[in-house]
Order: C-alpha cells, then sequence, then structure tokens
C-alpha cells in the first residue's frame, strides 16, 4: 500500500470528534461554528502535506499541487465535511481526508505530475440545515443563484444571513464559479452507504452513475375539530389524506427496481392529541438511477395525491425542493479506476449509487469519476456508520494510481 492507511484513519478519527453530540452522532452543519473547527482542522492537514491553500467566495476550502504545466487543467478531488444531524464519521469527509492522504504521499515522494491536483472540501453538500444542498459543489459549476439563498433554517435563519454571519458575501457567490476547461476530471471517493459491497465481500467498487433525487414538499390544508363531537363522515381530516398518500407512496415505488422513496420528514398542526388536525406537511424523496422511471412515479403520485384530496376536500399544494437529474461517470474515468483496481490488487466490481453527490452538480461541466468503499451492515447517516480502517486504506490507495494516472506522472 502506497498511502499511509495509519495516518489517514487518525485523522478520520480526530474530525470525528467535532460535533460530536452526547446522544450519538455527529451534526457539523454549514456556516456554524462546528463547519468552522472543522474547516481550520482540514487546513492544517492541507498545510501538513505542502498543499497551498484558500477559500473561494461560498467557503470552500481547496488544497493545491502544483503541477508540471501550471496552466494545465487541473484535476480534481474532495467531498463534503458537513453531516445530517447526528450523522456518521465517515461521509464525505473520507474522500477529503484520503485526497490529502494522497497528494501528501506524492510530496513526500517527490512525486511530480503535468497536471496540477486540487483537493477540495465542499461546503454544505447534505441540505440538512436549509433543505437545500450542494451549495458548494453549484457555485464552483457557477449554477448557485442568488434566490437560492433565500432557503431558510429551523430558526428562520436564511442562507444568505449565515453565509453574512460566516464572513462571506452573497453578493459575491459568482466568484466562486470555475472555468470548465480549467478542470480536466473530478473523482470523489466515499462510503457506499448502502450492503452492496459488503454482501459481495469486497471492499471496494468502481461507480458507474449516481441516481437522481427529487424531493418535493407535500402541504395538505383541512379542517381542524373536535376529536369526540366530529363524526367521521363529516370531517376533512388531512391527516386520513396523507396516510393514504404514503401508502401509495411506497407501494407504487416498489414496482420498480432501482427506485426508492423516503418520507422524511413530517408535521402536524395543531399538534393535539384530541384534535383533528388542521394541516399536515411532508416530505417525499425520490430516486432512481434513470430519469424517465423518476418521472413516471412523480406523476403518478401527483396524480393519486390530487384524486384523494379531491375525494376528502382537501386543500393540496406542492412545492419541488430540489430536481437533480441522474448522473453517469465519465467511462473514460472508470476504465482508469478499474486500472487502479488491478495495480492494487482489487477485484473489478461496478455499482451504481443510490446517494447524491456533489460531483453530479459537475456533471455538465467536466468527466467525473467515484470510487466506493466498504459500509458495515449499509448503515449511514447514523452513529453507527462504520468502514475500517483497511477498507479506508484500500480505497485511498485505489484513488492514489487513479489521480496519478490522470494527472500524467512526470
Amino acid at each position: 500500500m502506497v498511502i499511509n492507511q495509519k495516518r489517514l484513519f487518525h485523522r478520520l478519527l480526530e474530525i470525528g470528534r467535532i460535533g460530536m453530540q452526547e446522544q450519538g452522532g455527529i451534526t457539523r452543519l454549514s456556516y456554524t461554528k462546528e463547519e468552522k473547527e472543522a474547516k481550520e482542522l482540514l487546513t492544517y492537514y492541507m498545510l501538513d502535506a505542502g498543499l497551498e491553500v484558500r477559500q473561494d467566495a461560498v467557503g470552500n476550502l481547496i488544497g493545491r499541487k502544483e503541477g508540471g504545466r501550471s496552466d494545465a487543467p487541473v484535476i480534481l478531488t474532495g467531498s463534503h465535511f458537513d453531516t445530517v444531524p447526528q450523522g456518521g464519521m465517515f461521509d464525505g469527509v473520507l474522500g477529503i481526508l484520503a485526497a490529502i492522504e494522497v497528494l501528501q504521499c506524492m510530496n513526500e515522494k517527490r512525486i511530480e505530475t503535468e497536471h496540477p491536483i486540487e483537493v477540495i472540501a465542499f461546503v454544505d453538500e447534505e441540505g440538512a440545515r436549509f433543505g437545500f444542498g450542494m451549495v458548494g459543489s453549484r457555485a464552483i459549476s457557477g449554477k448557485l443563484r442568488q434566490e437560492d439563498l433565500q432557503f431558510t433554517d429551523s430558526q428562520g435563519i436564511a442562507l444568505a444571513e449565515a453565509m453574512r454571519q460566516a464572513e462571506f458575501l452573497p453578493d459575491n457567490i459568482a466568484d466562486a464559479a470555475a472555468e470548465s476547461e480549467n478542470i480536466k476530471a473530478y473523482i470523489e471517493l466515499h462510503i457506499e452507504q448502502g450492503k452492496v459491497l459488503e454482501n459481495r465481500n469486497l471492499p471496494v467498487g468502481v461507480v458507474s452513475g449516481i441516481a437522481g433525487h427529487l424531493w418535493i414538499d407535500f402541504r395538505l390544508i383541512g379542517e381542524s375539530g373536535h376529536a369526540g363531537a366530529t363524526p367521521m363522515k363529516a370531517r376533512r381530516d388531512p391527516m386520513t389524506a396523507a396516510a393514504k398518500m404514503i401508502s401509495y407512496i411506497d407501494e407504487e415505488t416498489k414496482k420498480y427496481p432501482n427506485a426508492v422513496a423516503t418520507i422524511g420528514k413530517m408535521s402536524v398542526l395543531p399538534g393535539g392529541v384530541n384534535v383533528i388536525p388542521r394541516e399536515v406537511e411532508f416530505t417525499i424523496d425520490l430516486r432512481d438511477i434513470d430519469e424517465t422511471v423518476r418521472n413516471k412515479i412523480e406523476e403518478n403520485i401527483v396524480e393519486y395525491a390530487q384524486r384523494i384530496c379531491k375525494e376528502q376536500n382537501i386543500e393540496l399544494s406542492l412545492n419541488t425542493l430540489q430536481r437533480v437529474s441522474p448522473v453517469k461517470c465519465s467511462k473514460a474515468i472508470c476504465d482508469t479506476i478499474e486500472r487502479a483496481c488491478i495495480e492494487t490488487g482489487q477485484e473489478i466490481f461496478t455499482l451504481i449509487s443510490g446517494a447524491g453527490h456533489d460531483g453530479m452538480q459537475l456533471k455538465d461541466f467536466c468527466p467525473i469519476g467515484m470510487i466506493f468503499i466498504r459500509s458495515r451492515g449499509g448503515v449511514s447517516h447514523n452513529a453507527d456508520e462504520w468502514s475500517s480502517e483497511d477498507d479506508c486504506g484500500v480505497g485511498a490507495d485505489v484513488l492514489y494510481h487513479t489521480i496519478l494516472e490522470l494527472a500524467e506522472r512526470v
């Protein structure tokens, strides 16, 4: 193994203490003191690796190893370092630390490449704070808009205001956009967050594509009333309509082999035990690797929801929060990863990603590729998320050889 596996894993454990919750898991939301603390530690690691470090206009942290031709397009690698509430230790940050480790090893071995290589630590991939994710990667690819900064957190703080509090200027977000001709490729190492590799007893896999996610907010308004004094036939209960819709979503999605649907958030007003609800709101996260299939499921769900609400005299409003197209990874980069697997003695195995990643925002910007490592039990977004030290090392080793070929060793 080329990389320093123990150093990599030590850093994973060290940064994993930032945002650690008493009840378990890690909470590192965007533009918070926990994010700032993690960014300071990542800066230290980048400097220790011999990289030139900078931040862009939205707070993405970037470490650069210069190439033999400074005007050559850069190889971009990394991931995100924010978490979901009470999330895990490996999601996102492994890709950053592994990339730093790769470049540190190259510098220690005095390896030069034609192309410069940059490690990027993206801000706010998860969307956990504002319900709007991939902020950093949207900014890099020029897709972040001023209107996107109006999304608010649970305290009513807008993304724009949170940026100001973190000493970034919302009016300057366009300055973070890169030029596509200046980036040769984006490659990311990530935990699988599923059981495919574990079920095949494999430490590493080549990602062929990323399923696109669709987030929709459903808001149902009926009529509040006394739970004991209102006859069943006289009710306009949005909860019964929501229950039918959620059951339909589950059954409809199961008809398609690669589709998944999740009801992640739900609120009921006024929320009394003995009160018929006035309003029910819930979200759906719908995903498939085939956008045509996903759109068909969406169409069926919306049609059913509208019919049920009409039958029960319930007012329905729908708000699309995010719509991200599925992404196919670059065949050329997949081939490069496969050669790296052979170089490191790993079996070549290809799989798709059900989870979304920052690379999705770069799909029309530059060729992308991903490497997965095994997740114990397929658990992620959870305090029990775990990947072994050996698997992290294998993944980083594959990343090393992949980047070395893409950057063209001198």
